[in-house]
């Protein structure tokens, strides 16, 4: 079928990165994680500035669960309309913080959690299948740069927010008047990229291109089914090394900011430089999810989650033991570069889109708990970061690497 006589594909992967872009401000929490615990209107406990960001990731996962089997049968226009809807209305309601809690932080914490936890990462669950969804289908002459792209605008969502955030918090530190406003911005933004996303018709595909043949299971199957997966002794390592490596990324994206803060009084006093490292974190992070996919067709999966995951786990100590500017923004980068989501999603027998979400499901709940432990994590004696994450992750990369070459 002629590519001409259809949508064009091209403007579905705009709406595409215009969605992820908005969606990935999660990762931007740090922001406001730092306001709540530092400026003078609020100053709450560590663990409560953290929580509403645990609760996003948390009901994000839960609601992929509904969005990935209502996509299937509507579509992706719809599901990613609803959880634009769901995500500006999350953000909006947030904004009222500063009215309904003013000087009590539990009330403010249940509020934020309800608004921005709930609500909004209920918004991000339903939109964030429907990107990658369309796009695979769009792109299946270039599958794996079109995910890697997908991904990266996720990470760079948080660049971009990390700046957007940090310049709408007004001088007496409240956050609300922020909130409200980003949550017009992503209601417009998400609403309107979401009706450029749409499956392409039955049996299109590419001009030029040729249709693999699909591999076939040992039950007979093209698709290797979710319950099949979830058997495999292959599927728990892949998911330890990828929960492991994910969940300390995340420990490390929520408090970036603040543990910087409190490394460094020049970074202290200057809440653009303390945005800017949280920023370089994000580059760093959207430019890995391609380059180690393209570092991973030439030498292969195995070696390249090896190598990735040493990266990691050198970076975090290295980062955790810093004091000076340049090398905690030098750490933060390479943590950033070796934060990797996108590559264990291709593992061509659990490619189809059932298997990536309870993939994906899995790790952010157990990312939502494993954040949380960041905060007791920074009374260590070696700061933040958790050396025995360096050590399982090294251990399960292992494992994995001689399942796969026994």
């Amino acid at each position: 079928m002629s590519e001409t006589k259809v949508f064009n594909r091209y403007l579905v992967m705009f709406g595409a990165i215009v969605a992820q872009l908005c969606l990935g401000s999660i990762y931007a929490w740090t922001i406001f994680q730092t306001a709540l615990l530092e400026n003078e209107p609020y100053q709450w406990h560590k663990l409560l500035t953290q929580l509403p960001f645990s609760v996003g990731l948390a009901s994000f996962a839960l609601f992929m669960i509904f969005a990935g089997r209502w996509q299937d049968r509507i579509g992706p226009t719809k599901v990613a309309t609803v959880g634009g809807i769901l995500l500006g209305s999350g953000y909006i309601l947030a904004g009222l913080v500063d009215i309904i809690a003013t000087g009590n932080e539990i009330l403010g914490f249940l509020w934020l959690a309800l608004t921005y936890g709930v609500i909004g990462g209920a918004g991000i669950g339903f939109a964030y299948v429907c990107p990658i969804a369309a796009l695979v289908k769009w792109f299946p002459d270039l599958k794996g740069l079109i995910t890697g792209i997908a991904v990266a605008g996720f990470g760079a969502g948080a660049l971009i927010f990390t700046q957007v955030e940090t310049a709408l918090i007004p001088e007496d530190g409240t956050i609300g008047l922020a909130f409200f406003l980003l949550g017009i911005l992503y209601l417009v933004a998400v609403v309107g990229s979401a009706q450029l996303l749409r499956n392409p018709p039955i049996g299109w595909t590419p001009e030029n291109y040729t249709k693999p043949e699909r591999q076939v299971t040992p039950t007979g199957k093209q698709d290797t089914e979710p319950f099949e997966m979830i058997k495999t002794p292959e599927f728990w390592l892949l998911w330890g090394m990828f929960v492991l490596a994910a969940s300390a990324g995340l420990m490390t994206i929520g408090n970036v900011k603040s543990f910087a803060i409190s490394q460094n009084t020049t970074i202290a006093n200057d809440a653009v430089l303390a945005a800017s490292i949280a920023g370089i974190l994000s580059i760093f992070n959207a430019a890995g999810r391609i380059v180690w996919g393209a570092i991973s067709d030439r030498i292969g999966r195995t070696i390249t989650m090896i190598l990735m995951f040493g990266t990691l786990g050198v970076s975090m100590i290295f980062f955790s033991l810093q004091t000076e500017v340049i090398t905690l923004t030098i750490g933060a980068a390479l943590i950033g570069f070796g934060i990797l989501q996108w590559l264990s999603y291709r593992e061509k027998k659990w490619e189809n889109v059932k298997n990536l979400v309870i993939i994906m499901i899995v790790w952010h709940l157990l990312g939502a708990i494993v954040t949380l432990t960041g905060q007791f994590l920074f009374n260590l004696p070696l700061g933040n970061l958790l050396h025995i994450i360096v050590f399982i992750v090294f251990l399960i990369a292992y494992i994995y690497a001689f399942y796969l070459n026994r």
